[in-house]
């Protein structure tokens, strides 16, 4: 069964119930002919039918700023520590968590292309969709650092970065399918980690579930400060900017 979170601005629920609120009403106007619409009982029948549809855009306008999902836990709620200089990839090191802010302004940029299907495919798997436009962005800077959607030795493809070495890509580089596709690899990694370590917490559950997508291996047996161990500016990284975008509308 899927848990259903709230919070984080612009949730796909709140755009959801706008959207079908307006299509209701253009229902009730196309049906409701203007012949209808005669005199005083004609201006009482329309304000009567803009009824529910104004109900509707009350109610998305309570859910809408606050209306999110997750069945892995509240992204804000994660502890990123201070990023160290040790196996993590330039621009951050040199500044931490300053950097990684930084960059994360610039790509958001670019991330609001692919905002819509980021959000459907988050909301498909009861993921986060901040935590998708992260990993989007630490790979890849939302695209900037590709060429023709591979990274310079061209053997990751695509917006997350998806090795060919070890899977076939789906899709074209910045495709709804690519997102998917390295979403669902996201997934399956946090819930290897919730089947392996069943007395984990559920923030080192996600943790080392991050940390299995950039590994493209299960292969994490303990878990000390961060399941990362020598690598763990990666997870930091993305926290940072998945907390960074998810107040920022994802």
């Amino acid at each position: 069964m899927r848990a259903q979170g709230w919070g984080g601005a612009g949730g796909a629920l709140g755009i959801d119930v706008f959207f079908r609120a307006v299509e209701f009403h253009h229902q009730l106007l196309h049906v409701l002919q203007p012949s209808v619409f005669s005199g005083v009982l004609g201006q009482r029948r329309r304000a009567i039918t803009m009824v529910p549809t104004l109900l509707l855009l009350g109610l998305s306008a309570l859910i809408a700023p606050s209306a999110s999902y997750s069945c892995y836990g509240d992204i804000n709620a994660l502890q990123a520590p201070t990023i160290s200089c040790t196996a993590v990839r330039a621009p951050d090191c040199a500044a931490g968590i300053a950097a990684v802010r930084r960059t994360a302004d610039a790509d958001i940029i670019r991330l609001r292309k692919y905002e819509i299907p980021i959000k459907r495919v988050a909301r498909n798997l009861c993921l986060d969709p901040a935590l998708i436009a992260a990993i989007i962005s630490q790979e890849s800077r939302a695209g900037l650092l590709l060429d023709n959607g591979w990274d310079q030795g061209r053997q990751r493809f695509g917006l997350m970065q998806i090795d060919r070495r070890y899977h076939q890509p789906y899709g074209t580089w910045d495709s709804e399918e690519h997102i998917n596709q390295c979403s669902t690899m996201l997934v399956l990694g946090i819930n290897e980690m919730r089947v392996r370590h069943p007395t984990w917490t559920w923030d080192q559950q996600l943790r080392g579930g991050i940390c299995a997508y950039r590994a493209r291996i299960g292969n994490i047996q303990v878990y000390d400060e961060d399941p990362c161990g020598r690598d763990n500016s990666y997870v930091n990284s993305v926290i940072g900017r998945a907390q960074y975008f998810k107040r920022h509308g994802f």
